[in-house]
Order: C-alpha cells, then structure tokens, then sequence
C-alpha cells in the first residue's frame, strides 16, 4: 500500500528555526529611518516590536536560531503537521510530476500564521508587555495573533482590512471569541485612518492601512508592541519550522523537491516552506526551483520596481527596501485577502535580484478553479490564498505531463477555506471576475514612493 502522509514524532520536531540571511551571498540591504535615511538598528526597531524580534530582525550571522522552549511547548500541542502525497490531484491531471503539499491547515485556526504569533507573544510577555496590536487581512494573522494572545495571557486589538471583514465575518468572531478588540480598516480610531478616509470616504482598506493603524495604536499605548504577520524577516524565520518538518518528510519519503511553491502575500508562508530547502541551493550545489504565486491583481514581484519604500500606506513603518507597486496602491477586492499587499519583504527581494526565486501572476478565476480541483481530488477545501500556490503547481504539473518528466513538486497549502465559504459560493454562482492591474496604475502608485 503506498503511503500517503508523513508525520514525525515529536523527538524528531526541529528545535531551532533556520536564518537563510547567514547563508545568502548578498545580505538585505538595511531598513532606513525615513527621515534621516540611516540604518536602523536594534534599539531604533523596538520602540515598535519585541526587542528580541528586533535582535532576529537584524541577524545576518547565526544560521539557526534556538526556539525557546516554552513556544517549543506550544508547538508540541499541533507539530508536526502532515506532509501528504496528493495521490488524487495527480490522477486527476494525469500528470507524471510526483505532487506532495504541507498541510498547514491543521494548525490551530487553521492557518501557518499561528507559528509567528507564538513566539512573537511570547517575546512580548517576557518583556514585561501587556498589549499587542496588528493588522490582518482575510483574517488568519489576526485569528493566530488573537490565540497566541490568550495563550500568553496578553491583551490584543486587531485591525482588519475593513473589505475582508465585510467578506468573511466570521474570522472577525474568532478573534473576538479570543478576547481581542477587532476595528474594520480604516477607521475613525486614529490619526492614519481619519486621514486615509477623508482622502477615499469609500477606501475598501488594504494591509497597508491596518498597518499604519495598528503601528499608530502601538506606539502610542503604554507596554503595547506590534506585531506582523508577514514581510518581515523574523516573521520569515519563525516559519521556517514549516520547511525544516518537510525536508525531515521528504527523506521520510524518499524524496527531494525539484520545485518549491507557495503562494505570497508579503513573503511568511513562502519563506516557511522554501529557505530550508533554499540553503541547500545555496551550501550544497542542489537546483530546485522556487516559484512565488501572487494575485494578478497584485504583481510586486513580476510587475513592481525594487526600491526602499514604506512597509503601510500613511508612512509610520521603516524604509524597507523591496519590490514594490507604492505604498498608496490600492489592491483589488480580490477574496485572498491575505495577499493584497504592495510590497515584498525584504529577504524575498533581494532573492528575487539575485535570481534565485522568481514569481508568477495568478488570475484569481483561475485560483478557485484550482481550489475547487484540490478540493474534490484531496478532500480539502483551500483558503482562496493557498489556492494561488495550488493553481501554480497544476501549472508545474501540467508541464511535465507535456515532457514526461517526473519532477517532484512541493507547495504549502498555508490554510483552510471553510471561513471563505461565501467566497466558493460567488465563484461556483459565476460572479467572481478577474482583476489585472494596469501599467499606467503600477506607474502611478510608485508615484508616492520616496526618491
């Protein structure tokens, strides 16, 4: 009988998350103070995160960084996830590509976001904090940030892209049903979000502005720090336990990606699943492939420039250096709320200049034709963001049923879609349509970008 999924004890869980920024031949390029335009070093970040995320932030020497064990405890509780053999989606497509996915659906609220938010609550609390703060979009970041809260016993407000909370409602009650404060974005409840509504009364909200609000509350609320979900490098780290369980299941079954694929927002689930397969790339001579699936609608990394740009849409973050389409984008109402982002991180950019990943454009028709695929070939209904990564390998896979080639092809299935239902609903309805950005908006929106 052939075996399908992969699970490892929990004597065999990774114990350190793995840092690519101490193996890449060329280092992200620094975040700037916006004003003065210097570097940024520790103690200038952690007036806004945990100190000790600031000191991973920044960390371009130490390879593995040790997991503390209390988030080790906390892990235990869901690790590890299942690696699976997707036996059926390969039949379906009739395809020789051997297809295997890392199912992060499994993990508490569904979603990879939970493995960041431990350990940044965990930072938090042991600094002496007693509120967190983020943004979110679809809601998964914001229901593991809200979780991971509780667990530390902190006090958390989240602000949710107001258009993903008018779509899916109920991640807006998770997150309540944890204790958190949750405010639609953008709001009347700060200086970033008067002023964003009183230039677009009707802006449907983006993760730019939730972040500049919840940056704005953090900074401005005795012993509160921000947290992110994304785009930051030390959000990259803490999910790289995604790629260290998969590289111990892939011996387990006895193979090796040729290709790695995920779907991208700012970079975390990408990053979770690709830097440890990537360093292998880089130290050892292996040529696996690695391909970022955006939204059409929102093409950083294929159609944005790469400049040092703001993290959030009023200007309260870092200069950050990344591909980017401009702060003041303005993102489609696409249902993969997860990924209307402007930018890419930092560690992801410099890859991309680098050409050692690339990305590719996903049209959000084709996204749910491949979710719906996965879900009547594997039984599990995709979030609309994973459905990114999934129309990518049916691309890949559809590739070597032309040549023949048996590659082995890897993606992270960053969460479920069981809150998204109204989403699968609009498209099976046929009222779903796709959303390609014009060249002359790209050229606009980079407008606002710092020279």
């Amino acid at each position: 009988m052939k075996q399908k999924r992969f699970i490892l004890q929990e004597t065999e869980l990774p114990t350190a998350w793995y840092n690519i920024q101490a193996d890449m031949p060329n280092k992200p390029m620094p975040p700037l103070h916006p004003g003065t335009k210097q570097p940024l070093g520790v103690d200038d970040l952690a007036h806004i995160f945990p100190r000790e995320c600031c000191v991973q932030e920044l960390d371009t020497e130490h390879d593995f960084v040790p997991i503390p064990e209390e988030v080790m405890d906390k892990y235990k509780a869901y690790r590890s996830t299942p690696l699976v053999r997707a036996y059926a989606l390969e039949e379906a497509l009739q395809t020789p590509a051997h297809i295997y996915f890392k199912n992060e659906s499994v993990n508490p609220l569904g979603s990879h976001k939970v493995n960041s938010a431990l350990p940044q609550c965990y930072y938090a609390k042991q600094e002496g904090m007693t509120n967190v703060t983020t943004e979110t979009g679809a809601g998964q970041w914001g229901a593991a940030l809200a979780y991971a809260a509780s667990v530390f016993g902190l006090e958390s407000a989240v602000y949710q892209v107001k258009i993903s909370m008018q779509q899916k409602p109920y991640r807006s009650s998770i997150m309540r049903t944890f204790g958190a404060a949750v405010t639609g974005s953008p709001s009347m409840s700060t200086r970033a979000g008067k002023d964003i509504i009183t230039r677009d009364p009707h802006h449907p909200g983006s993760l730019g502005t939730a972040i500049s609000e919840a940056v704005e509350l953090a900074t401005t609320t005795p012993n509160c720090k921000y947290t992110l979900g994304s785009v930051l490098n030390h959000v990259a780290l803490h999910q790289t336990i995604i790629g260290l369980e998969a590289e111990k299941q892939m011996a387990m079954a006895g193979e090796y990606p040729d290709v790695v694929i995920a779907c991208f927002g700012g970079g975390s689930n990408f990053g979770g699943i690709a830097f440890p397969f990537m360093r292998h790339n880089l130290k050892d001579g292996k040529k696996t492939e690695f391909i970022a699936a955006e939204p059409e609608s929102c093409p950083k990394l294929t159609r944005g420039e790469f400049r040092y740009d703001f993290g959030d849409e009023a200007g309260y973050t870092p200069l950050l250096p990344m591909f980017t389409l401009g702060h003041s984008f303005k993102p489609a109402n696409i249902h993969a709320g997860g990924l209307r982002y402007h930018g890419a991180g930092m560690i992801i950019s410099q890859l991309i200049k680098d050409g050692l990943m690339h990305g590719v454009d996903i049209p959000q028709l084709e996204s749910f034709e491949a979710g719906m695929l996965f879900a009547r070939t594997e039984g599990i209904i995709p979030a609309p963001e994973s459905s990114h990564a999934i129309a990518a390998t049916i691309r890949e896979a559809e590739k070597c049923k032309r040549t023949g080639e048996a590659r082995v092809i890897l993606f992270n299935l960053s969460g479920h879609g069981l809150i998204d239902m109204s989403a699968y609903d609009q498209y099976l309805n046929g009222d779903l349509m796709n959303h390609r950005v014009s060249d002359e908006d790209i050229r606009q929106t980079l407008k606002s970008v710092p020279e």
